[in-house]
């Protein structure tokens, strides 16, 4: 059938069971430590610090408090991820929000959450970075002008065709070229940082003299100040999305956690200082692209490097963004909400081909009408909703079920300060500034009713969407997978 049925024991429990005497395709276990910092570190370290810098210190209205935004962005960050480290040790089970709001939640609100991730919010985000990615690669080509529309879409899609080929052909493969962008763009932010370091002991420090200065008051303005901020931090969930590839999950999912998330938090507090130390605030806000602007001021005929290094920060994130994106596609699909072709995985490379093939598709499409700011608003939005209710899971998780075995504990207080400013985070900017926008993202999660009544809670299975599922799974020789029974 094209949507699968399932038991419906107590979730928190629950396991597939095994065929007796037959050998199921599954997920490798192979992505370690190092690659799970990578994960985590090179798709957080993407478009965003190069991108974001100006619109926060915009609706911030200085340098002083747009940098405890940045730092404020940080901790929740960090808070947010120490919630999702204990849940990804209670549910060993990839796929995120997606997998936990299923568990503790039930079925409807885990469809909404998959419906409106797979089908809009995790391709725009990809679509957005690898727009950015396409900016810089491309501008060296077109020097003292804005580089072509077309040109542009067409280097984001050939960034996406090649991610899919990447990630579909091996786990292996995506890891280790998450591990080599990774190192690159922590060589090109440290690089940022020596610069401002000199400029600050040479003594241009006149951006923070008196640095709080017309400081924004409104709730509103604070709230999108951190939607921007918070796109920069954006990946510090990813990695319980691929839990099930995890060697030793319960080790090193906090572990790498703990390592990765202050390393860029520091790094983004750093580069900002040296933004601030090499331009005036006015001179930040007026930059089309702030890291260009550094290089052109700091590194003279150099500059060239900073324009590779944002290129090869952004290719990095787009992968680790398409290598979890396609996991939650996957999983939805295993657990009987999407298509059943999408929870199957490649005989022979054992990777999750056909969702990463529909991710790859859906973000083709944001790419014809990408606009940056805007996706970065809406996604976080979108986001910080389902975050918010995530990490309420947790907290029912922590009170009324104690006694459920975990590795790890997160004090009571740090998810209740995440769910407290989640809730900011979605109701501030509808409060202060309502935006039709708004109304038309919440119309399309709430659409997703239309398909899951008929779907999958009544089961109505049409046929010409079997026949094109035994189709696909010859053509993409892709057969059903298992998760792992532990």
């Amino acid at each position: 059938s094209t949507m699968r049925e399932r038991k419906t024991t107590d979730p928190l429990h629950s396991s597939t069971d095994l065929s007796e005497g037959k050998e199921k395709l599954r997920l490798k276990q192979e992505v370690g430590l190092i690659s799970s910092v990578s994960l985590i570190a090179g798709t957080m370290i993407g478009s965003g610090i190069f991108m974001s810098p100006e619109w926060v210190l915009h609706h911030m209205g200085n340098p002083a408090s747009s940098l405890l935004i940045w730092a404020a962005c940080g901790l929740l960050a960090m808070f947010g991820a120490l919630s999702y480290a204990e849940l990804g040790t209670i549910i060993k089970e990839s796929g995120g929000e997606y997998i936990y709001i299923l568990r503790i939640f039930g079925s409807f609100p885990a469809f909404l959450f998959a419906y409106t991730s797979v089908i809009l919010v995790r391709p725009a985000g990809l679509a957005a970075v690898c727009l950015s990615f396409a900016e810089y690669a491309i501008a060296p080509f077109y020097p003292g002008c804005s580089s072509p529309q077309v040109a542009v879409k067409c280097t984001a899609a050939a960034c996406i065709l090649i991610l899919t080929i990447i990630n579909c052909l091996n786990v292996r493969l995506a890891t280790s070229v998450m591990n080599i962008f990774t190192a690159a763009k922590l060589l090109a932010l440290l690089v940022i940082v020596v610069g401002g370091l000199v400029l600050l002991a040479k003594g241009q420090t006149q951006s923070f003299q008196n640095g709080f200065q017309g400081t924004t008051s409104g709730i509103g303005a604070i709230g999108v100040a951190f939607y921007q901020g918070l796109w920069s931090y954006d990946g510090w969930n990813n990695l319980n999305y691929v839990t099930e590839e995890l060697k030793k999950p319960e080790v090193t999912l906090p572990r790498a956690l703990m390592i990765a998330i202050p390393l860029v938090t520091c790094l983004y507090l750093l580069v900002n200082v040296s933004y601030l130390a090499a331009m005036t605030p006015s001179e930040l806000l007026s930059s089309g692209a702030v890291a260009v602007t550094w290089g052109d001021k700091v590194l003279g005929s150099w500059a060239w490097l900073i324009s590779l290094s944002v290129a090869l920060s952004t290719f990095g994130s787009s992968n680790g963004t398409f290598f979890s994106g396609g996991r939650v596609c996957y999983i939805a699909a295993r657990e009987g909400h999407m298509p059943d072709i999408l929870s199957m995985a490649h005989v022979r490379c054992l990777t999750p081909s056909p969702a990463l093939l529909f991710t790859s598709a859906m973000s083709l499409i944001m790419i014809i009408s990408g606009s940056f700011t805007s996706i970065v608003n809406f996604f976080s939005f979108v986001a910080w909703l389902f975050y918010g209710m995530t990490i309420s899971g947790l907290l029912y998780l922590k009170i009324k079920k104690p006694e459920l075995p975990r590795s790890y504990k997160v004090p009571i207080i740090i998810p209740i300060i995440v769910l407290v400013a989640a809730v900011y985070l979605v109701l501030a900017p509808i409060i202060d500034q309502p935006q039709i926008e708004i109304l038309y993202i919440v119309l399309f999660i709430f659409s997703g009713i239309i398909f899951y009544f008929p779907l999958v809670r009544f089961k109505y299975h049409p046929r010409f969407l079997q026949r094109a599922t035994l189709h696909l799974q010859l053509l993409l020789e892709v057969a059903p997978t298992t998760k792992d029974a532990n």
